[in-house]
């Protein structure tokens, strides 16, 4: 264990001085390990670090997450070189999206705008009309000029958007889309957790299902999640999101507690990122996301129609 301990401070030094060297900004999502989240510039959520990127001068960026958020500074930032650790750190949730299936949707509710959550890749995102991110989908789906919206990837969320707004949401691809980090939180994990910490309020992300979600204090983005301790007098709170959020809750609020609803919800993807992937990926300056400069520019409409519309 010492030896081990003393590898991972070595590639951390190792990774600050290349870093410097080679003049880039390492961006973190709430999800990646703990180690990453203090290595990074700058963490956050989806949101956050695609409006953020957008305002960082320089012209290199390693960003820590999957890809599909990797997707979208590149399409935010086309002359930028972005890189990342590892091409195999995917979203099976945004991957169950494919233009196919917008396009049989598209036939079917031709008068029905398309909005995709971030969480969908880049060619599906070229076929949307509006993205939007757990934390503003409510907002931006109440603003949009239409009673009847084609949502997706996530049906949990969709659930949650069709609630707040009253509006008719036809999730796509339906049934097959979901985070399976959050659709495995339970009501008995709930019950559970309950139980376990009877003074702790719950805040669980709006991927979670209806069943979880009704049985919640609070529901909410990551970056909402750091804002909601700071407002509100309880001492404790259990965590219904990615086992992530639980490194940076504790640093961010010293005189509170925070304990996981379930202690496995874990993202494999977000975990594939690690110390000696980051090294080497600072070392060789490998793994640049690139796309084609057809689908940077449709799918850079739908994100700034987003922007648009929470500016308005």
């Amino acid at each position: 264990m010492i030896k081990e301990t003393a590898i991972e401070r070595e590639l951390i030094e190792k990774i600050k001085e290349l870093k410097e060297k080679k003049g880039y900004t390492i961006l973190g999502h709430n999800y990646v390990i703990s180690e990453l989240q203090d290595l990074s510039d700058i963490t956050g959520d989806s949101l956050q670090l695609a409006r953020l990127a957008t305002e960082i001068e320089n012209d290199k960026i390693l960003f820590l997450g999957v890809d599909f958020m990797a997707e979208t500074l590149k399409i935010l930032n086309p002359s930028k070189k972005i890189i990342v650790p590892t091409k195999g750190s995917t979203c099976p949730m945004a991957n169950s999206l494919t233009p196919e299936i917008i396009k049989s949707f598209k036939e079917k509710y031709p008068n029905a705008p398309v909005v995709l959550y971030v969480n969908s890749t880049a060619e599906c995102k070229a076929l949307a009309d509006y993205t939007c991110t757990s934390a503003n989908a409510v907002e931006i789906v109440s603003k949009i000029d239409s009673d009847t919206i084609l949502f997706g990837p996530d049906k949990n969320l969709g659930s949650y958007v069709a609630e707040k707004t009253g509006k008719k949401i036809i999730p796509i691809p339906g049934e097959t889309g979901y985070c399976y980090v959050h659709n495995r939180f339970s009501v008995e994990d709930v019950r559970k957790a309950k139980e376990k910490y009877p003074n702790a309020k719950i805040i669980v992300h709006p991927e979670s299902s209806k069943e979880v979600r009704d049985l919640c204090e609070y529901i909410g983005s990551t970056g909402q999640m750091m804002k909601f301790p700071k407002e509100d007098e309880t001492e404790e709170f259990i965590i219904g999101t990615e086992i992530g959020m639980i490194h940076k809750l504790p640093k961010t609020f010293k005189d509170k507690k925070f304990y996981p609803l379930k202690e496995l919800g874990i993202c494999n993807n977000m975990k594939k990122n690690n110390l000696k992937n980051v090294y080497e990926a600072l070392l060789n300056e490998e793994n640049e996301i690139n796309l084609p400069e057809e689908i940077i520019e449709k799918a850079k409409i739908p994100i700034m129609n987003m922007f648009k519309l929470m500016e308005g």
